[in-house]
């Protein structure tokens, strides 16, 4: 659920980067679009732009069964380094906000 909320803001202007240039979001839109295109394909075999023989079921099982689950996997621990850095940055934020709210004494 976090990952969703931060890909969304991510995604939003950003002053650090621009949306194509966040390799996660990248991701992202690859799982969702290997999702919808197996959903739609339910039972098809899957082309290839370079190889003549399409994906058949088996191959598509091992795309639901090991693939997706890799990359969802790789999105959670994403996820997790995000939070654990927003976590400090908001603790670097509070620290700098005190400090300038009282000043050492000297």
């Amino acid at each position: 659920m976090a990952q969703k909320i931060m890909a969304s803001l991510s995604a939003t202007a950003s002053p650090f980067c621009r949306p194509e240039e966040d390799p996660f979001l990248l991701l992202e839109s690859t799982l969702r679009s290997i999702e919808v295109v197996l959903m739609l394909r339910r039972d098809l075999p899957l082309r290839r732009t370079w190889i003549e023989q399409p994906y058949g079921e088996e191959e598509i099982t091992l795309l639901e069964e090991e693939v997706l689950p890799a990359i969802r996997q790789c999105l959670a621990r994403v996820d997790e380094l995000d939070e654990r850095l927003l976590a400090k940055q908001e603790l670097l934020r509070r620290c700098t906000l005190e400090a300038e709210r009282r000043p050492l004494l000297v």
